[in-house]
């Protein structure tokens, strides 16, 4: 028999938290409720990095070893209170998402079975600008952890070099997200070309260990800079959000000084929260210095200058302007040695 539901009052607004002992995460037997006040623990540096974001929401309303879903629609029976944004996806489809308003919408959310949340890098009241540049760092077969962290070492210094400011942060799997708060200028297009910038000029100088290669047959045990989660309309998994894993995995704020000694597995949500009483949010001055994306562009600029035309979008994009043919080397070799 499931619990009474239990009524709690978040930002002001009372919510009823349906089947409360439901067990999200079996191995560790922790229930809906227990990732409810999780969320509650770290509202305060959650709300600074998620405030006004619309999210993507993805649901698992039995647990983790349940079903689950991505929701970008919010249903009609939502509260009226409930904030939304129009979002569009690469084709043109348009669907009312959740905004992360207060944290009556994170829990909100949470009660429908939301573990996690996957954010776009805008806010709901200015969303033609794009303030946020992710690199995601991608270990695929044959690599490391500690490839990963080599590979934020150099991110970071190249960010210091161009005079960025970029912090990171656990995915709450098995790579890293290296964030840099951008001045509310430039839109996802000229976002993504300084993300394929970075990919490129990280790969220029650490071939062995980096690689920028759309195309999996070409990346090898490399670690692969994902520069097209900075195209329109992606999102990332976000900060403070919590992953659909065993233990509870949280995709958690670090200081960099912390990068050669961190342990993902050991960031959960029965841990982050004393880490954060002790430790404070690193992320909490973000906001205070926000970057230009220029010294990007610059090194975009540059990089054409030599001959480097746009690199592969998504399957799901139409044909962009500039873009080279988008199709894989192995298929573009046969076909031209037919």
């Amino acid at each position: 028999m499931s619990a009474d539901p239990v009524l709690l009052t978040v930002a002001g607004r009372e919510l009823t938290i349906t089947n409360p002992d439901k067990v999200f995460f079996p191995t560790r037997g922790d229930t809906k409720l227990d990732l409810i006040n999780f969320y509650c623990a770290v509202s305060e540096p959650l709300m600074r990095a998620m405030f006004d974001r619309p999210v993507l929401l993805q649901r698992f309303p039995n647990g983790t070893t349940g079903a689950s879903f991505f929701q970008k629609r919010i249903p009609d029976s939502a509260p009226d209170w409930l904030q939304t944004s129009v979002m569009s996806t690469p084709n043109g489809t348009e669907s009312n998402a959740l905004v992360i308003a207060d944290l009556a919408h994170v829990i909100w959310a949470v009660n429908l079975g939301c573990l996690g949340f996957h954010s776009w890098p805008i806010r709901a009241n200015h969303p033609e600008a794009t303030d946020e540049l992710r690199i995601d760092l991608d270990p695929g077969p044959g690599t490391s952890f500690a490839m990963a962290r080599e590979t934020a070492h150099e991110t970071r210094r190249l960010f210091d070099e161009l005079g960025m400011t970029s912090y990171i942060k656990t995915t709450g799997n098995r790579g890293l997200h290296v964030y840099v708060r951008l001045l509310p200028r430039w839109d996802s297009f000229a976002v993504r070309a300084g993300a394929v910038a970075v990919a490129r000029e990280l790969e220029r100088r650490r071939p062995e260990l980096i690689t920028a290669a759309w195309w999996k047959e070409e990346r090898g045990a490399r670690i692969f800079i994902d520069f097209n989660q900075n195209a329109p309309h992606k999102t990332v998994f976000a900060p403070w959000s919590v992953r659909s894993r065993d233990h509870a995995p949280v995709s958690c704020p670090f200081p960099w000084g912390e990068l050669d000694t961190i342990d993902p597995n050991a960031l959960t949500i029965a841990t982050v929260p004393q880490r954060l009483i002790e430790r404070g949010d690193p992320w909490g001055p973000m906001d205070d210095s926000p970057n230009s994306l220029e010294p990007l562009l610059e090194l975009v600029a540059a990089q054409q200058a030599q001959g480097l035309l746009d690199a592969p979008w998504p399957p799901q994009y139409p044909k962009m302007a500039g873009e080279p043919p988008r199709v894989s080397p192995s298929r573009a070799k046969k076909a031209g040695g037919q």
